[in-house]
Protein backbone atom coordinates (compact mmCIF):
# COMPACT_ATOMS: atom_id res chain seq x y z
CA UNK A 1 0.00 0.00 0.00
CA UNK A 2 3.20 2.52 0.59
CA UNK A 3 4.99 1.29 -2.55
CA UNK A 4 1.40 2.24 -4.49
CA UNK A 5 1.28 5.72 -3.06
CA UNK A 6 4.81 6.40 -3.39
CA UNK A 7 4.72 4.95 -7.09
CA UNK A 8 1.32 7.79 -7.70
CA UNK A 9 3.36 10.34 -5.76
CA UNK A 10 5.96 9.66 -7.84
CA UNK A 11 4.37 9.72 -11.54
CA UNK A 12 2.56 12.81 -10.53
CA UNK A 13 5.91 14.29 -9.48
CA UNK A 14 7.03 13.88 -13.43
CA UNK A 15 3.82 14.71 -14.77
CA UNK A 16 3.98 18.12 -13.22
CA UNK A 17 7.83 18.67 -14.01
CA UNK A 18 6.98 17.53 -17.51
CA UNK A 19 4.24 20.03 -17.65
CA UNK A 20 6.24 23.09 -16.61
CA UNK A 21 8.62 22.35 -19.68
CA UNK A 22 6.53 23.38 -22.03
CA UNK A 23 8.28 26.02 -23.65
CA UNK A 24 5.67 29.01 -24.52
CA UNK A 25 5.97 31.47 -26.72
CA UNK A 26 7.32 35.39 -24.98
CA UNK A 27 4.65 37.55 -25.70
CA UNK A 28 5.83 40.90 -25.69
CA UNK A 29 2.45 43.47 -24.82
CA UNK A 30 2.00 47.29 -23.90
CA UNK A 31 -0.31 48.57 -22.23
CA UNK A 32 -2.29 51.90 -23.14
CA UNK A 33 -3.39 53.16 -19.65
CA UNK A 34 -5.09 56.42 -21.16
CA UNK A 35 -7.27 57.69 -24.09
CA UNK A 36 -8.02 60.63 -22.66
CA UNK A 37 -6.76 63.98 -24.49
CA UNK A 38 -4.09 66.33 -21.99
CA UNK A 39 -5.16 69.40 -20.35
CA UNK A 40 -3.78 72.50 -21.02
CA UNK A 41 -2.14 74.92 -18.74
CA UNK A 42 -5.25 77.38 -19.30
CA UNK A 43 -7.81 74.68 -19.28
CA UNK A 44 -6.11 73.55 -15.83
CA UNK A 45 -6.18 76.89 -14.45
CA UNK A 46 -9.85 77.71 -15.95
CA UNK A 47 -10.92 74.32 -14.26
CA UNK A 48 -9.66 75.37 -10.97
CA UNK A 49 -10.73 79.38 -11.08
CA UNK A 50 -14.27 78.27 -12.39
CA UNK A 51 -14.36 75.53 -9.31
CA UNK A 52 -13.70 77.83 -6.35
CA UNK A 53 -16.17 80.56 -8.11
CA UNK A 54 -19.01 77.97 -7.25
CA UNK A 55 -21.42 79.67 -5.08
CA UNK A 56 -22.52 76.24 -3.66
CA UNK A 57 -18.77 75.00 -2.76
CA UNK A 58 -18.12 73.95 1.35
CA UNK A 59 -15.04 73.90 2.84
CA UNK A 60 -14.55 69.76 2.52
CA UNK A 61 -14.62 70.91 -1.78
CA UNK A 62 -12.30 73.61 -0.84
CA UNK A 63 -9.71 72.08 1.49
CA UNK A 64 -10.02 68.53 -1.50
CA UNK A 65 -9.26 71.33 -4.54
CA UNK A 66 -6.34 72.95 -2.32
CA UNK A 67 -4.97 69.52 -1.36
CA UNK A 68 -5.74 68.05 -4.91
CA UNK A 69 -3.61 71.82 -6.38
CA UNK A 70 -0.51 70.84 -3.48
CA UNK A 71 -0.55 67.46 -5.33
CA UNK A 72 0.72 68.94 -8.54
CA UNK A 73 4.01 69.83 -9.55
CA UNK A 74 3.30 73.25 -9.76
CA UNK A 75 2.49 76.58 -8.01
CA UNK A 76 -0.64 77.69 -8.90
CA UNK A 77 -1.33 80.86 -11.18
CA UNK A 78 -1.75 83.71 -8.94
CA UNK A 79 -5.39 84.14 -10.55
CA UNK A 80 -6.58 80.51 -8.85
CA UNK A 81 -4.59 81.62 -5.81
CA UNK A 82 -7.39 84.66 -5.28
CA UNK A 83 -9.91 82.59 -6.19
CA UNK A 84 -8.89 80.09 -3.64
CA UNK A 85 -8.77 82.93 -0.77
CA UNK A 86 -12.21 84.34 -1.74
CA UNK A 87 -13.68 80.97 -1.65
CA UNK A 88 -12.43 80.47 1.72
CA UNK A 89 -13.76 83.90 2.77
CA UNK A 90 -16.88 83.32 1.46
CA UNK A 91 -17.76 80.04 3.73
CA UNK A 92 -15.92 82.32 6.46
CA UNK A 93 -12.72 79.93 6.96
CA UNK A 94 -9.80 82.01 7.73
CA UNK A 95 -7.51 79.72 9.47
CA UNK A 96 -7.80 77.90 6.18
CA UNK A 97 -6.84 80.90 3.42
CA UNK A 98 -4.17 81.50 5.97
CA UNK A 99 -2.45 78.27 6.01
CA UNK A 100 -3.26 77.96 2.21
CA UNK A 101 -0.75 80.95 1.57
CA UNK A 102 1.80 79.02 4.10
CA UNK A 103 1.72 75.71 2.08
CA UNK A 104 2.02 78.33 -0.96
CA UNK A 105 4.99 79.49 0.53
CA UNK A 106 6.59 76.30 1.39
CA UNK A 107 6.07 75.05 -1.81
CA UNK A 108 8.11 77.83 -3.33
CA UNK A 109 10.82 75.55 -1.76
CA UNK A 110 14.49 76.53 -3.00
CA UNK A 111 13.40 79.35 -5.44
CA UNK A 112 11.73 80.98 -2.77
CA UNK A 113 13.21 84.58 -2.90
CA UNK A 114 12.00 84.70 -6.86
CA UNK A 115 8.22 83.03 -6.73
CA UNK A 116 7.23 84.54 -3.31
CA UNK A 117 7.83 88.24 -3.68
CA UNK A 118 6.06 87.82 -6.94
CA UNK A 119 2.95 85.74 -5.46
CA UNK A 120 2.39 88.21 -2.84
CA UNK A 121 2.48 91.48 -5.10
CA UNK A 122 0.17 89.58 -7.49
CA UNK A 123 -2.57 88.84 -4.60
CA UNK A 124 -1.52 91.34 -2.42
CA UNK A 125 -4.84 93.84 -3.52
CA UNK A 126 -7.15 90.51 -2.61
CA UNK A 127 -5.25 89.95 0.93
CA UNK A 128 -6.38 93.52 1.67
CA UNK A 129 -9.93 93.33 0.26
CA UNK A 130 -10.77 90.51 2.39
CA UNK A 131 -8.90 91.32 4.92
CA UNK A 132 -6.44 88.81 5.49
CA UNK A 133 -3.15 88.94 7.02
CA UNK A 134 -0.03 86.93 5.66
CA UNK A 135 2.11 84.83 7.78
CA UNK A 136 4.77 86.89 8.17
CA UNK A 137 2.55 89.91 8.75
CA UNK A 138 0.89 87.59 11.58
CA UNK A 139 4.30 86.70 12.97
CA UNK A 140 4.13 82.61 11.63
CA UNK A 141 7.58 83.09 10.09
CA UNK A 142 8.95 83.32 13.61
CA UNK A 143 8.71 80.45 16.15
CA UNK A 144 6.75 81.51 19.40
CA UNK A 145 8.74 79.95 22.22
CA UNK A 146 12.01 80.50 20.19
CA UNK A 147 15.07 80.54 23.00
CA UNK A 148 17.49 83.15 22.17
CA UNK A 149 20.85 81.78 20.73
CA UNK A 150 23.58 82.10 22.97
CA UNK A 151 26.30 83.83 20.76
CA UNK A 152 23.38 86.32 20.48
CA UNK A 153 23.41 87.72 24.14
Amino acid sequence: MFRLAVRAGKCMATGVSQALKVNQPVISSSRYYSHAVEETDEEFDRRYERFFNRPDIDGWEIRKAINDLQGHDLIPEPKIVIAALKACRRINDYALAVRYLEALKEKSGPKLKEIWPFMLQEIQPTLKELGILTPEEMGYDKPELAVKDVYDM
